[in-house]
């Protein structure tokens, strides 16, 4: 573009009436085209300060506010040494002195003065609130620093907004031939269960209305929806016709699940599966709670297929539950050493353990898992992990929300990279697609012809063609079905196990 070539080329003239930052705003004028133009201008202030003080791959605040032109594909901003121009489509229509360096006040005015002018020429920016106009600028800001950076919107604000919350009376469930509803489950602890039904009951009304007259949405709202609400149904049972009042109670969705595998005999091991979704401290205190509940476990399977998470800390302690204190991941910010990450605390238990993965196991999940594989404390099986393997950096804002940038990667803790590689199981269960092929397998490692190659210890294979050696499971009911028979076999035969540990 011929003109934006001359900005860039350090293009000076000045447009008429333009006027240094510090001047773009008149104090008796706080509003302008709706906007409290001087709280804006602090706000993004604050940001641009804040930015500062974080690593972002070398970028420079220029680069951030060359990204407010995501917002429109009309404009484009060009930040040289001495300007900040805005084109939108062929025409300058915005020109101002490069604020000095640091100094944010200048900063925020002409992010403010930049959205001022894009409002001018988009109706649909120009009918935006003011919180809706800064959390896209925010955020296209963000996209300038690093592509997975995002604006977190305050709690408060969104309890405000919208303060609705999931709830059920905890039940599953399905018409029946005649239109009633056949309860199949009941979630423990949830109001149905309070309330004694159970799996068969069959409810034909609801609030007095015959259930078959419902339609499939008002029989869905009525046991689930938001906030709470009370419903007296009438309930079928083998021994007689009764009624229940159920209160909708809140749904709480926990970072991990647990399932004890009590053994049916003395010779049979009891298995402990722990199914990680989140990263986090409540996942470790759950988690550390089964360790300290089921002393008596003979095996572990520790579930990552879907987990993933941020907080370099909460994966720490995870993994210090099986490793100890031993260095677990190596966070890297950029232009910084490497910072060792070791958990404060020994191993809380010495079970043998199968750790399953797959191309979900992302980000923190898969430093646990190389932890537990470096540390010869458990097998991996699987597929290969997603190999996006970043932690973020979290920037509290005054007004509420934050700032969220993934600026920091992983390393295992013997240095090995996992970003764009991943981690790679032992065992590849989608190279194990039949009964048959899975006897195969177990039948060639108990007679040693088990020709197992560790991919994690070798760099002579890309990783997308270790992928493609072991692609990822089509059907996820597969992927269950297979992951537990495969986990439990390995676990229950301790020579197994030792064999390939030892691979």
């Amino acid at each position: 573009m011929k003109i934006l070539s001359w900005c860039l080329l350090g293009w000076t003239l000045l447009m008429p009436g333009m006027a240094r930052a510090v001047d773009l705003f008149n104090v008796d004028e706080p509003v302008q085209d709706g906007l409290h133009v001087f709280d804006m201008s602090q706000t993004f202030a604050e940001i641009y300060q804040k930015l500062d003080a974080a690593r972002w791959a070398g970028k420079s605040l220029d680069v951030a506010i060359e990204s407010l032109e995501n917002m429109h594909d009309k404009a484009h901003i060009a930040a040289t040494d001495q300007r900040v121009v805005l084109v939108w489509d062929d025409a300058i229509v915005a020109n101002f002195p490069r604020p000095a360096a640091r100094d944010w006040d200048e900063y925020g005015q002409i992010t403010t003065a930049l959205l001022l002018k894009m409002r001018q020429y988009d109706p649909g920016i120009r009918q935006m609130t003011e919180s809706g106009l800064y959390r896209m600028a925010t955020e296209a800001l963000l996209r300038g620093i690093d592509e997975n950076g995002r604006y977190i919107y305050s709690l408060a604000a969104q309890r405000a907004e919208d303060p609705r919350m999931l709830t059920s009376v905890g039940i599953q469930g399905a018409r029946d031939a005649r239109g009633n509803y056949r309860v199949t489950g009941v979630f423990k602890d949830s109001p149905a269960d309070v309330a004694g039904m159970v799996a068969g009951d069959l409810i034909s009304q609801i609030n007095g209305a015959a259930v078959r007259d419902l339609t499939d949405a008002d029989l869905a709202a009525a046991l689930s929806g938001f906030d709470a609400g009370t419903i007296k149904v009438t309930l079928l049972t083998p021994s007689g016709t009764r009624t229940a009042a159920l209160r909708r109670a809140s749904v709480v969705l926990t970072d991990a699940d647990v399932m004890y595998r009590r053994a049916g005999d003395a010779d049979s091991p009891n298995i402990l599966e722990i199914v990680v979704h989140k990263i986090s401290d409540n996942a470790v205190a759950i988690v550390n709670e089964a360790l300290a509940r089921y002393t008596d476990t003979d095996g572990i399977i520790l579930d990552l297929r879907s987990a993933a998470g941020d907080d370099e800390r909460a994966a720490a302690k995870l993994a210090g539950l099986f490793v100890g204190a031993v260095p677990v991941m190596r966070v890297v910010e950029t232009a910084m050493a490497e910072v060792e990450v070791i958990p404060g605390a020994p191993a809380v238990t010495a079970a043998p353990m199968v750790v399953l993965v797959s191309n979900m196991t992302r980000s923190t999940a898969e430093a646990v898992a190389a932890a537990i594989y470096e540390n010869h404390r458990g097998l991996l099986v699987g597929t290969p992990t997603a190999g996006t393997a970043r932690v973020a950096t979290q920037i509290e804002l005054t007004g509420g929300g934050a700032l969220e940038l993934l600026n920091k990667s992983i390393k295992t803790g013997t240095g090995r990279p996992i970003e764009g590689r991943g981690i790679f199981p032992l065992v590849c269960l989608s190279n194990i697609r039949t009964d048959s092929q899975r006897d195969a397998f177990f039948l060639n490692v108990i007679n040693n012809n088990f020709r197992a190659q560790d991919f994690n210890k070798s760099d002579d294979y890309g990783a997308d063609d270790i992928r493609r050696g072991c692609p990822s499971i089509a059907s996820g009911a597969d992927e269950d079905v297979l992951s537990t028979a495969v986990a439990v076999k390995i676990l229950t035969d301790p020579r197994l196990y030792q064999k390939l540990l030892n691979e």
